[in-house]
């Protein structure tokens, strides 16, 4: 089978620990996404068999996150990223960066499939994965000061006025979140949608252990690799915003 055809969605025997599988940590909550499986090419197919259960968990609340053990390394810098799409740009920063740890989650199959073909080809030691939700995976599975990082890039800015609270960044997730930063780390945020940027500022600004290092907006990073949803603004004349705060 060439890498260009496609094959069925993994079913939660395919794939241990598959979030799509029925014991799925579940709970009444409005959440920012859907889960979405789509379909996969026989390479990202391949990749989620061979590397799954070296480099990916699911997320379900039942136990804590030992980071240390998990990257291999004592100490272990590790940057937390919600939402990595098919994770081209998240494999192209974790190689930049081979002293700093990257855990990325999201709900995306074919992504993680994607990501961990990168992970393959690239020999990325320092990335690991999790496929579910990163409410629970913050609140449930990663202690408290354990990350130097938050990354959240062109999360969905739920444009409908009564979708809104669907947005991930309101003041409980800020205020969950912060609680598992170490002080100095960083949460760095980018969007297209101007008043999803508005609101990540306020709300961003709002918290006591945040503070912004710039006025309001943060130049654009050179290391920040342009997404597809990046591009995808750009092309419609959207204004790109990236909002860098550190926890104090």
């Amino acid at each position: 089978m060439s890498a260009q055809t496609t094959a069925p969605a993994l079913t939660a025997e395919d794939r241990p620990g598959s979030p799509f599988s029925p014991e799925l940590h579940r709970e009444q909550r409005i959440r920012s996404f859907h889960p979405r499986k789509g379909r996969m090419s026989a390479a990202q197919h391949d990749a989620l068999a061979r590397s799954w259960d070296g480099y990916g968990i699911r997320v379900d609340g039942k136990r804590a996150i030992d980071l240390d053990a998990w990257f291999g390394r004592e100490g272990a810098r590790v940057v937390l990223e919600i939402g990595f799409g098919m994770g081209d740009a998240t494999a192209t920063m974790a190689g930049a960066e081979p002293d700093r740890c990257v855990l990325a989650v999201d709900v995306h199959t074919p992504g993680h499939g994607n990501l961990l073909r990168r992970i393959e080809s690239d020999r990325l030691d320092n990335l690991r994965l999790a496929e579910g939700d990163a409410v629970v995976l913050l609140r449930d599975q990663l202690p408290e000061r354990s990350l130097d990082g938050l990354r959240i890039f062109f999360p969905d800015p739920w444009p409908k006025a009564r979708h809104h609270k669907r947005r991930l960044i309101q003041p409980e997730f800020v205020a969950l979140a912060t609680s598992r930063l170490r002080s100095g780390a960083t949460v760095h945020c980018a969007t297209d949608w101007e008043p999803y940027a508005e609101q990540m500022l306020d709300v961003l600004s709002s918290t006591p252990e945040l503070t912004n290092l710039h006025a309001d907006w943060a130049p654009r990073p050179d290391w920040r690799p342009v997404t597809k949803f990046e591009r995808q603004g750009l092309a419609k004349g959207h204004v790109v915003r990236d909002l860098l705060f550190r926890r104090v």
